[in-house]
């Protein structure tokens, strides 16, 4: 009995999950299904902003407000997040006529979210309301009105936003990545925004930044012997090394799987030259891509390898990529 009381609580938490779920991805379908030109008309309105985007809203709405203001920060686009009640109470001086309000409320009609509306008009901020009521004050009172059609939130109750404010992130994201694409916000200005943890090193540092080179960077010129390669190979610690010409441009890389295919082969090192051995056509990098390329590079293939030579402008080996000092940089 006790079994059999587990296994139907199990099923019970199982089919709860999978209805809030369900209820809300078919909010998302419907909110989808809605999408119209005033859609455009908001995304103009905030792409014309010359000052910042401030997104406001009340309870789970002012969460959401809070992701969204978030996320328009970090793709390039100045917002902030304003509490309303803090609003009633002095904040209202960090708005300013150029500023853009995007303001959040499923009904429209919250007390504390429309009691802003008469100043924000005074102040002379334009007003892109996201309702689920476009009749609303809220709605009213806005230049753009984008409707999100909720049937019930998935709360069992329909009482707790649940649906509503997934709907709600999801336009909000929507908004920030139209409005990213149409300022064109690319990966170097994703870079300058997020210099910090793992994703600010896979957008900033360069392969410069991490390759061996200098006194570190194994490099021999073609006419040398196979002996000194070897030497030259064994005392960097770097499992290959760059042969170049008199000009120390790149004519190809030994590494440590070239030597054993000439062992296995059954071949005497010392009867053959580097260029019997070397790999005549290398893959290479250029010393200002990316250190994120580099691992690219050396991974996405069907046979990975573990060094990558790196040429200048002109074609010279500058320096030597190891993919154990790119996994030591966590990218």
């Amino acid at each position: 009995m006790k079994s059999l009381n587990k296994r139907n609580k199990r099923r019970e938490v199982l089919n709860s999950v999978r209805r809030v779920i369900g209820l809300e991805a078919s909010a998302l379908r419907e909110l989808q299904a809605s999408v119209d030109g005033a859609y455009v008309d908001a995304v103009e309105l905030m792409a014309r902003c010359r000052g910042k985007i401030i997104v406001t809203g009340i309870g789970k709405s002012g969460l959401i407000a809070q992701k969204i203001a978030a996320t328009l920060s970090s793709t390039g686009t100045p917002a902030i997040y304003l509490h309303p009640a803090e609003g009633m109470h002095g904040d209202l001086g960090s708005v300013e006529k150029r500023d853009l309000i995007v303001a959040i409320g499923k009904s429209g009609e919250s007390h504390e979210l429309n009691a802003l509306l008469p100043s924000i008009k005074r102040i002379g901020s334009k007003i892109i309301a996201i309702t689920a009521n476009s009749r609303s004050t809220l709605g009213k009172s806005a230049s753009v009105v984008l409707n999100t059609p909720i049937r019930a939130e998935a709360c069992p109750l329909n009482l707790s936003p649940t649906a509503s404010t997934a709907v709600a992130l999801a336009v909000g994201d929507a908004l920030a990545v139209a409005l990213m694409e149409r300022k064109r916000f690319g990966k170097e200005h994703f870079a300058l925004l997020h210099p910090g943890g793992q994703l600010g090193r896979r957008l900033t540092l360069r392969v410069s930044d991490v390759m061996r080179t200098g006194s570190e960077n194994p490099a021999v010129k073609i006419t040398t012997t196979t002996a000194k390669m070897l030497s030259e190979m064994t005392r960097k610690h770097a499992g290959a090394v760059s042969i170049v010409d008199e000009k120390g441009r790149l004519v190809g890389l030994v590494t440590d799987y070239d030597v054993r295919r000439v062992l296995e082969n059954g071949s005497r090192l010392a009867e053959l030259s580097i260029a019997d051995i070397m790999n005549k056509r290398p893959i290479t990098i250029r010393e200002n891509r990316l250190a994120v390329e580099a691992v690219e590079l050396m991974s996405d293939r069907a046979t990975p390898f573990n060094v990558l030579p790196v040429v200048d402008g002109r074609g010279r080996a500058v320096g030597l990529v190891q993919v154990h000092d790119l996994r030591a940089r966590s990218l």
